[in-house]
């Protein structure tokens, strides 16, 4: 156990005051507490610090020789998993929740911080210190809107909690590596999930009013290895959109830009990371950074079937086509957008290569807005293992403002 440093209490900033970040805070909640005095150092948006806390926190920091590693972040091993009985209601079959239930059961932890749902908005997130297992089960489904999960970081210290499991995305896990040790915890694990391409609430109801058949009954999404956004309604159906057929002139004001300036698409700082992005379709990625991470693995790998990650195709071609498709806005006619989707479904890039797909082509995207709009912020925000990424591609020059 390291000892807590002593923490400097300051006064949270009010609700709708100017963030620190300004432009590019992503509302991780940090600055709603009294640990806003440590913003400045936390903030993955005024102090990008990828290698530091990788260090802090794997050990090490991720080998930029090793392509593995220089895309996925250190690692011990990844896998493709499913849960062999799936838990009604999860958006997939609930590892993160069942994994979580466990370690609280088990007395692991005391406490679990998750994210239900606003009782008056499914789509508004409430960040918890879940206490029981159907507090946790009643955060189960993905939340796509932005989150202020560390809001409740002096909630932690006022329920003397001292063992605690924290589940969240890459924005809010660097701030929380960075303040772990004024927390008082004898232990810390971290659950991360992959992110990209978070909305404000306003944001949410424009993608789903110009994506979907039915915006009032969407009770999830997600942006699949088909090629298609899967929107699951309350009945039960599925409804699904080619990514080509996107309204992507509507669509590209909509995205926070402290997502459009996000590097941490795969959460290199979590203990143990559970996604999608890196399996076959129906399959959840795990990646195990670290010997926290893999006794988090061991307590629930009883429960899941397995197989080893596998990765195919040739994703570098749609990527440097998806630049300037974005670019320029390119919508297709729903027909094209549905043919080209089929077509790439069965030759395109699948496993690890799909993720790489998406790490390329946000990354890319990313790089190219970094450079337009902060450019003053472009070669310190920018982590070197995004930069090599980026140096793959052709991107259109930027022109000075």
């Amino acid at each position: 156990m390291t000892a807590a440093l002593p923490h400097r209490r300051a006064r949270a900033l009010k609700p709708g005051s100017r963030r620190p970040a300004k432009d590019l805070c992503s509302e991780c909640g940090l600055c709603d507490t009294s640990y806003v005095h440590y913003v400045k150092e936390a903030c993955a948006f005024l102090n990008q610090q990828f290698e530091p806390l990788e260090q802090q926190v794997h050990g090490r920091s991720r080998d930029l020789e090793n392509p593995d590693e220089l895309y996925f972040g250190v690692h011990q091993s990844m896998t493709a998993a499913q849960k062999r009985e799936p838990i009604e209601g999860a958006q997939w079959t609930g590892i993160v929740s069942a994994l979580a239930c466990r370690m609280l059961e088990q007395g692991w932890v005391e406490g679990v911080v998750c994210v239900q749902n606003s009782p008056s908005d499914r789509f508004q997130p409430m960040p918890v210190i879940a206490r029981t297992t159907d507090e946790i089960l009643a955060a189960r489904v993905n939340k796509p809107t932005l989150s202020p999960n560390l809001n409740i970081l002096d909630l932690i210290e006022q329920s003397g909690l001292k063992r605690l499991l924290v589940i969240g995305v890459g924005c809010q896990i660097q701030a929380l590596r960075a303040v772990q040790d004024k927390l008082g915890l004898d232990k810390l694990y971290v659950l991360g999930t992959p992110c990209v391409d978070n909305v404000s609430r306003a944001g949410l109801q424009k993608f789903l009013e110009t994506t979907s058949r039915s915006p009032e009954t969407v009770v999830h999404y997600e942006f699949m290895q088909d090629f298609r956004i899967h929107f699951k309604h309350e009945d039960g159906s599925i409804e699904m959109v080619p990514f080509f057929g996107l309204k992507t002139k509507e669509l590209k004001d909509v995205f926070a830009p402290s997502c459009l300036s996000c590097f941490d698409y795969t959460n290199g700082l979590a203990d143990l990371v559970v996604g999608y992005m890196g399996a076959p379709f129906g399959w959840q990625w795990l990646v195990v950074r670290n010997e926290i991470g893999q006794e988090m693995f061991d307590l629930i790998q009883d429960d899941l079937r397995l197989q080893p990650v596998q990765s195919s195709g040739d994703r570098r071609a749609a990527v440097q086509n998806s630049i300037p498709a974005y670019e320029q806005g390119v919508q297709l006619p729903m027909w094209a957008a549905k043919l080209m989707g089929l077509v790439i479904e069965r030759i395109g890039p699948k496993g690890l290569e799909y993720a790489r797909f998406s790490i390329d082509s946000h990354f890319t995207r990313n790089a190219l807005y970094v450079r337009r709009n902060y450019p003053e912020k472009a070669e310190t925000h920018i982590p070197e293992f995004a930069k090599r990424i980026v140096s793959q591609y052709q991107l259109p020059p930027i022109e000075e403002k």
